[in-house]
This record gives structure tokens, C-alpha cells and sequence, in this order.
């Protein structure tokens, strides 16, 4: 630790004491007035906000999200309206009234509900399928096998948000993620009909681009994030 910082930290402590103030122990927090107030970037920071305010928009009857990250996005929604949740992990607590949740393989077939919902969320999470990065079992096709089953539980005019991270090719970095180019995921499913209803992407710098043509993703794309909703026709 720089020794400016520790001047720094003796100067605030003796000032601290010589205005009376009692110190039951020192636990020295050096640089935090140096940084920034917090941060308001990146891919989850944008896609958690971006794909709230449209389910709070939309209203939907009943809302289900698919393995998005239940400390921001899922508590986002539940700030106003009830959400279920879905994890292929366990949820000891839900920590909140609007929060519902199962346990369960979205590749598992057999645990779909068909037109179960009118709104669905999967958010930074089909990238993961079939990894086994999570407990869940090892499958090369994971995600194509998970937004099949995604698709078979929306209902007929129900809305799909769906992200993931894009990039100038597809690759698999294991067991970690997948990344996909922008436009790969229309070739994911040829079974049911889906309208694209808007596109927005994080860039490299974290940076939000909204409701703009897959086409605006600069093709050096390194690691950004795709945010899609779909309506099931």
C-alpha cells in the first residue's frame, strides 16, 4: 500500500480523535475515496435494467425467469411486480415476498410445461447449458436443447428477453460460456415461428446500445452482450 494512503489514513485518525471521537479498532480502508461512486456499466448493470423496465412496461400475466442473476435482475422485477424463478441450482431462500422459485433442468423435456407463461426471461444464462459448470449434465447442444424448451413454454403472442454474449465468431471456452456472433441465434430452432421485436448489445467498453439493427455490432466484437425479445407467433 502506498505510503500517501497511510499518511492519509493517520491525518483523518488523529483528526478523528481530536474531535472527540472513540475508536473501538482500526480497520483501515486506504483508497475507496479515490474511486468511482459505483458502477454503472457492463453487462448485467444494462441487461438487468433494460429488460425490467419492459416487463414493467408490458405487464404481463405471469412472468418466469430462466437462471438470470436473481441479486439484480430477478430483485429488480420483484420490486414490483411477483416473478418465478428457475435454476438448475438450489435456492435455499428467495428472500423476498415476489420471489418464487423451482428447482429444475431446463434441458430435461419432461420437466416442461407447455404454454406455461406469457412473459420469459433468460438473461446471461443459455451460454452456460450442457457445461456441467453448474451441476447440470454434460450436453455439447445445451442451448439449442434449452431454447427449445424455453420456446415450448411460452405461450402463443407471448414475449421472450433473452442475452448472452456475442462476439465475431462462435466459440465454446470451457467450462465457462459459449459466445455467439450476433446473429447465430436465428439459426437455433426452425420449429416455431418468432418475430424479433428489438435488439440491444453491450459493447467491449460496457457501454448500452439501444433498440439498434443486429448490424450495428462492430464485427471486431471481442466479448459484448446481446439482448434480444422475441414474440412467439
Amino acid at each position: 500500500m502506498s505510503l500517501k494512503y497511510k499518511i492519509r489514513f493517520l491525518k483523518d485518525y488523529l483528526s478523528f480523535k481530536k474531535a472527540g471521537g472513540k475508536v473501538d479498532k482500526l480497520f483501515p480502508v486506504y483508497s475507496d475515496y479515490k474511486e468511482q461512486a459505483g458502477s454503472a456499466t457492463g453487462h448485467y448493470f444494462h441487461q438487468d435494467l433494460l429488460v425490467a423496465s419492459y416487463i414493467s412496461k408490458n405487464n404481463p400475466v405471469r412472468h418466469i425467469d430462466i437462471g438470470s442473476r436473481v441479486d439484480g435482475f430477478v430483485a429488480h422485477v420483484a420490486s414490483f411486480r411477483p416473478i418465478e424463478v428457475i435454476d438448475v441450482r438450489d435456492l435455499n431462500n428467495t428472500g423476498h415476498e415476489n420471489i418464487r422459485f423451482k428447482r429444475m433442468d431446463l434441458m430435461n423435456a419432461d420437466e416442461i410445461e407447455p404454454a406455461t407463461c406469457d412473459s420469459l426471461s433468460c438473461l446471461h444464462a443459455i451460454e452456460h447449458f450442457g457445461l456441467g459448470r453448474y451441476g447440470d449434465p454434460i450436453n455439447p447442444s445445451g442451448h439449442l436443447t434449452g431454447f427449445k424448451n424455453l420456446l415450448k413454454m411460452l405461450k402463443p403472442g407471448g414475449t421472450l428477453y433473452i442475452s448472452f454474449p456475442i462476439s465475431h465468431s462462435d466459440q465454446l471456452h470451457f467450462n465457462a460460456h459459449r459466445v455467439f456472433k450476433p446473429d447465430s441465434i436465428f439459426n437455433w430452432q426452425n420449429e416455431t415461428a418468432l418475430e424479433m421485436l428489438s435488439f440491444s448489445f453491450v459493447d467491449d467498453a460496457g457501454n448500452l446500445h439501444r433498440e439498434v439493427p443486429i448490424t450495428a455490432v462492430p464485427v471486431e466484437t471481442e466479448y459484448g452482450c446481446g439482448i434480444y425479445t422475441f414474440k412467439k407467433i
